[in-house]
């Protein structure tokens, strides 16, 4: 029988000149745009797997069915107390995809992640204002501030386009955050990721800007800008309105605050050509304003920072955290170690003053690991993110903290094939030998740097024997459709899952933007709707 292919439309876009320094591989990574049949058919393979496992009898799934639909009849009660308390998870790139190959790396396709665990859940629709596939900018306006934007922009509407600094000093185009809505109402705030603090994601917690790339002066300067007039990311966190609040601040990213001529304690330099040590103006604005503050810089000075502290800046790396498969953990913090410091902080703060807290949490290099097209590391974020997740969720109570968990974007990763049951994610599928004779990878990548590396450019284009190639490495790029130098988004729904205070309001299908929208609605924060509670 012929096989169906399906056709495919190709999008021509012209891209904008890219950027070249230390932060190039994210400009690559995130590039800012200027937006201007062959039919066969194919039969279901034959395929022949060692028997079931025999305690898996039509018993066993029948009773796991029951099970289920036991712990689904508990939800009919709904938690209507106030969010004293909200956490909000962002898996950044953790699409649908990365969540079932990350379920059969931790030990199985029946494995569960502990928020997939959470009471509730529904999808979220990622496009941007301008673009079908977002990045990571324009979503952080919409789960942070509840307002869709342009892509490339954090935290202004879609007045403001790609590099206008002029619209982004009008105040008029502002999206305040979730972050701004809980310290106008008392809150305690923080923002933690893996990635560096200006990062797009971070940024959305307390900056306005025009472009995501402007984490400092000298990439204002870079497009011809004038970074006197625009300010850059780094600057609006010591300096802004949200970001000079914020009582907790753990990342990377110590180059955006220090000037070209100074070395941080890892060696590397800073980025600023302004001459201006943001680290030290950070420390002298906090003293100015009376709070107790603590600069720290590596893991031991994380893990030993009292707990009655008004303030507190962890920078721990020179640009973004390592990967965790990469990262010396005597050196440096798990996403896991700084969320439990952070809720030291803020559980103290609100045993002191009794206003509760808001915080941020990225597992930023989820995403990271797919533009490489490895795989490995990307599913291996995802379950050191789960971690985070799962030591919040035991040290807060469902009474009065809303946990959401989410991601902001998907990916082109895919899961395909017809492989066994526990076969290994990371190699061939073992079901099926392709139509040129050869094994196919489990996961692989609509496209991404994996092209070249995968195909003998000697004989033709003809892929490689993937059982002569080491997929266990952490380094391995797996195969892509499309040559690209990093691999792109995905435009699909992404996950959310939610626990704790008004938890239900987080279910069917939704835009995006309806986020923030439903968590100030439980914690009585914001503009908006109030719930009966407040």
């Amino acid at each position: 029988m012929k096989l169906i292919l399906f056709s495919i439309v190709v999008l021509a876009v012209m891209v904008l000149p890219i950027k070249s320094d230390q932060n190039e591989e994210d400009h690559h990574m995130h590039p800012l745009f200027t937006f201007r049949k062959r039919l066969q058919k194919r039969a279901m393979p034959w395929i022949a797997f060692d028997p079931t496992n025999t305690e898996e009898s039509g018993d066993y799934w029948r009773n796991v069915g029951q099970e289920l639909l036991k712990t689904q009849l508990k939800k009919n009660t709904i938690n209507t107390n106030k969010a004293k308390k909200v956490i909000m998870f962002l898996g950044d790139g953790m699409s649908i995809p990365t969540l079932a190959a990350g379920r059969v790396y931790m030990g199985g396709e029946e494995k569960q992640f502990s928020f997939e665990q959470f009471d509730y859940s529904g999808l979220s629709k990622t496009y941007c204002a301008n673009t079908q596939v977002a990045d990571s900018a324009c979503t952080a306006t919409a789960y942070l501030g509840g307002v869709k934007a342009n892509y490339g922009t954090i935290g202004v509407t879609a007045a403001v386009d790609i590099n206008d600094c002029k619209a982004q000093n009008n105040t008029q185009y502002h999206v305040p955050s979730i972050a701004e809505w809980a310290q106008l109402n008392g809150m305690s705030t923080g923002v933690i990721t893996t990635t560096g603090i200006t990062h797009a994601s971070p940024a959305g917690v307390y900056a306005h800007t025009a472009n995501r790339d402007w984490e400092n002066n000298a990439e204002i300067k870079k497009i011809g800008g004038n970074p006197e007039e625009c300010e850059d990311i780094a600057r609006q966190l010591v300096y802004g309105k949200v970001g000079s609040k914020l009582n907790v601040v753990f990342g990377g990213g110590r180059e955006h605050f220090l000037p070209k001529w100074k070395k941080d304690v890892s060696g590397g330099r800073g980025k600023r050509t302004d001459n201006i040590n943001l680290i030290e103006q950070w420390k002298i604005t906090q003293s100015q304003l009376n709070h107790t503050k603590k600069y720290v810089q590596t893991r031991d000075e994380l893990l030993n920072l009292p707990n009655n502290l008004d303030n507190v800046l962890g920078l721990f790396a020179t640009t973004h955290l390592p990967f965790h498969l990469d990262s010396d953990e005597t050196k440096y913090p798990t996403l896991a170690e700084m969320v439990a410091k952070a809720l030291d902080i803020l559980e103290e703060q609100n045993r002191q003053h009794g206003r509760g807290y808001f915080l941020f949490v990225e597992g930023g290099r989820i995403d990271h690991g797919h533009h490489y097209t490895q795989a490995i590391k990307a599913l291996d974020e995802t379950v050191e993110f789960n971690k985070a997740i799962e030591l919040t969720k035991r040290r807060t109570s469902e009474e009065d903290t809303l946990i959401v968990v989410t991601a902001d974007h998907s990916h082109t990763m895919s899961l395909s094939g017809y492989s066994s049951r526990k076969n290994d994610i990371f190699g061939v599928n073992n079901g099926q030998i392709a139509d040129d004779k050869l094994p196919y990878a489990t996961l692989s990548y609509a496209n991404g740097p994996g092209y070249e590396r995968n195909i003998l450019l000697s004989a033709g284009g003809k892929r490689k024997n993937l059982l002569e190639t080491n997929m266990k490495d952490k380094n391995y790029e797996f195969p892509t459709t499309v040559p690209l130098e990093y691999e792109t988004h995905g435009g699909d729904d992404v996950a959310v899952f939610a626990s704790g205070p008004y938890s239900h309001l987080f279910t069917g299908v939704f835009e995006q933007n309806f986020i923030p929208h439903a968590m100030g609605f439980a914690s009585c924060i914001g503009n908006g709707l109030k719930s009966p509670s407040c």
